[in-house]
């Protein structure tokens, strides 16, 4: 019963953590060297190590783990609380192989990868990603739902790309439009972007950064 007890604990704890809930607050000196007791800052650490994903294992991330991944996304700060998102999750095989089908007749040059399978970068799982057209800044709380939701995916193994092509595809193509419908975007949002996750099946080395774009202004 006690063990019981423990797993059912566990349980109900791990979406807090997954989101960077029920933590120690950090001291001042650990906010500004950037460390903590063990020497490691995790939120940092998940953002240093992060990658873009462009080939992945064939099984479609477990709906459990995903959902806390959502979780986290919706919990991303946005402009008075207006949350001017809608989210659709596709897992469905049919779904990804059909609309990849539409894509390759549009496409024939795609087929000559050897490793494409889909034009979500291969992967079995994709989120999508729309937003309120009556909110101007609502691409903005489109975007903080999107990092929110990768680096959490990150912190627990799951890889995921940002992809811009295929929503681009599915909105001007006619032939994608069933596919489109069967989103049930709401009225009023529009098709921004699309994620891919899944599990990692390649470790792609970090691109550099210019941290001359970086200026404080005195």
């Amino acid at each position: 019963m006690k063990y019981l007890k423990q797993t059912v604990l566990a349980a109900l704890l791990l979406p807090l953590v997954a989101c960077g809930g029920n933590q120690k607050p950090q001291t001042e000196a650990e906010q500004t060297t950037g460390t903590t007791e063990s020497n490691t800052n995790q939120v940092i650490e998940t953002i240093m190590t992060r990658r873009s994903i462009r080939q992945y294992k064939p099984q479609a991330v477990n709906r459990d783990t995903m959902q806390i991944i959502l979780n986290c996304g919706i919990n991303a700060p946005n402009g008075q609380n207006k949350q001017s998102w809608a989210i659709r999750v596709v897992d469905n095989p049919d779904f990804i192989n059909g609309i990849t089908e539409v894509y390759k007749k549009a496409n024939p040059n795609a087929t000559k990868d050897p490793n494409f399978k889909n034009m979500f970068r291969n992967a079995p799982t994709v989120v999508f990603i729309a937003h309120d057209t009556a909110y101007d800044l609502s691409q903005i709380d489109c975007g903080l739902l999107g990092e929110n939701m990768i680096l959490s995916a990150w912190s627990m193994g799951i890889g995921s790309c940002c992809l811009g092509g295929p929503t681009r595809f599915m909105t001007n193509t006619p032939e994608a439009a069933d596919y489109l419908k069967r989103l049930d975007i709401p009225e009023g949002y529009e098709l921004l972007y699309c994620i891919a996750f899944g599990y990692p099946d390649e470790t792609p080395a970090a691109k550099p950064r210019d941290e001359q774009k970086i200026k404080f202004i005195e």
